[in-house]
């Protein structure tokens, strides 16, 4: 019984994982895409994304685009 369940239990978690890199950030932390995604918005803007000073890393409102 166990074996027949394996690979539903392995396709439900997948599609959970799958959830979680749709975009839809609420929490604020600075995962690889929204930190990728600030970085290109920030570099079309004609800036740099860069740690605001004393700023929590794990956080993306700690963040913020320095254009020159």
């Amino acid at each position: 019984m166990s074996r027949s369940l394996a690979p539903i239990v392995a396709l439900l978690m997948l599609g959970l994982a799958a959830c979680e890199t749709t975009g839809n950030n609420v929490s604020g932390t600075a995962d690889y895409d929204s930190l990728s995604r600030a970085t290109a918005t920030c570099k079309a803007e004609g800036g740099k994304l860069v740690l605001k000073p004393d700023g929590d890393p794990q956080r993306l409102q700690a963040y913020e685009c320095k254009v020159n």
